[in-house]
């Protein structure tokens, strides 16, 4: 069984890919990878989460490890999903800046130094562009610039290529970021979020060549969804009250104005006799609709107050910052 180390960085570089059933690639991955990786010169290592692969890529792995020395395993009981592996290959990394990449040669792994070239421009997270794309228009490429528009729009983090697997991140900044359900796809957003500079630059994108797609448009409800809980740890993580709260206000504001109304209407005919509007407020429908919204107000403001508290003990009971420092001046002592 491997040792995983995850004692202090001492690598300069370390390239993490999800393997997932990846038997017809994977020998073909590591001979690409060795090519790009050698006239580097830094301190590498590959790391190949394998995700509960069926076929005979554990095999494969367990031998390729004996061939190149910088490559190590991770491997999974079952199958998690490419966002644990690939917060597992994050978890494990040793290198100053993590590469991620897909496993079916898709990525050009020959493109691994020009990500590097735009990191050492000073930014934090480098994405890939596949700008000529080589997948069918209606069933990837489409839904795919679709569903980026969509993401920048919702997270204020520009990019045309969410779904590109090929990105480069300082450690730094990916060890601060925590990983759920389809969430690898956000990493720059949620990057961006706790103070990293993103940019990204147009890569290289091959035909399929081995096995087919081991994700398709199924996952589009989950990646909806986790959107939907980005948006909300980007904007609301912290004062979670403050879209409850509004929400609640939305419902409770117009309860108000139509008892307001309706008390308004009882009192002016008791006093003065004035039968104005009188009729349309005994109709039952606008006491009912007046005291659903109430309910409801009453109901989202609860919510934030709950979520309020939750909040407040999630980061009390793990002394969870409410913040991210990037340095400090002069250097403080480890400890203090």
């Amino acid at each position: 069984m491997l040792r995983l180390a995850t004692k202090v960085c001492t690598m300069d570089l370390s390239i993490v890919i999800p393997v997932y059933n990846e038997e017809e690639s994977v020998v073909a991955l590591c001979q690409t990878l060795d090519a790009a990786l050698k006239p580097l010169s830094q301190h590498y290592e590959v790391l190949l989460v394998d995700d509960g692969s069926t076929d005979q890529t554990p095999v494969l792995l367990r031998e390729l490890v004996q061939t190149y020395s910088y490559l190590r395993v991770i491997r999974f009981r079952r199958n998690f999903g490419q966002t644990a592996a690939m917060s597992a290959g994050f978890h494990h990394a040793q290198g100053e800046v993590v590469i991620t990449l897909d496993a079916d040669l898709q990525n050009d792994p020959a493109d691994i130094p020009l990500l590097l070239a735009k990191m050492d421009e000073g930014v934090d997270v480098v994405s890939g562009w596949r700008k000529h794309r080589q997948d069918p228009f209606w069933s990837r490429r489409l839904p795919s610039m679709l569903a980026n528009g969509l993401i920048s729009r919702i997270t204020g983090v520009a990019l045309h290529d969410y779904g590109c697997t090929l990105k480069a991140y300082r450690r730094d900044i990916i060890k601060d970021v925590h990983l759920y359900g389809e969430m690898h796809r956000f990493i720059p957003a949620l990057a961006s979020w706790v103070g990293g500079r993103v940019t990204e630059v147009p890569v290289q994108h091959h035909p399929r060549r081995f096995g087919t797609s081991k994700y398709g448009l199924s996952r589009t409800v989950r990646v909806i969804l986790d959107l939907i809980t980005v948006k909300f740890l980007m904007r609301y993580s912290l004062g979670p009250m403050q879209m409850f709260g509004k929400i609640g206000l939305m419902f409770l504001v117009p309860a108000l104005l139509l008892f307001a109304l309706m008390i308004g209407t009882h009192l002016s005919f008791l006093f003065f006799g004035t039968t104005v509007g009188a009729e349309l407020v005994k109709r039952p429908f606008w006491l009912v609709s007046a005291t659903m919204l109430s309910f409801l107000g009453v109901q989202f403001i609860s919510m934030g107050l709950l979520a309020e508290i939750q909040i407040r003990t999630y980061h009390e009971s793990q002394d969870k910052r409410t913040y991210v420092i990037r340095e400090c001046w002069p250097e403080e002592t480890k400890g203090t």
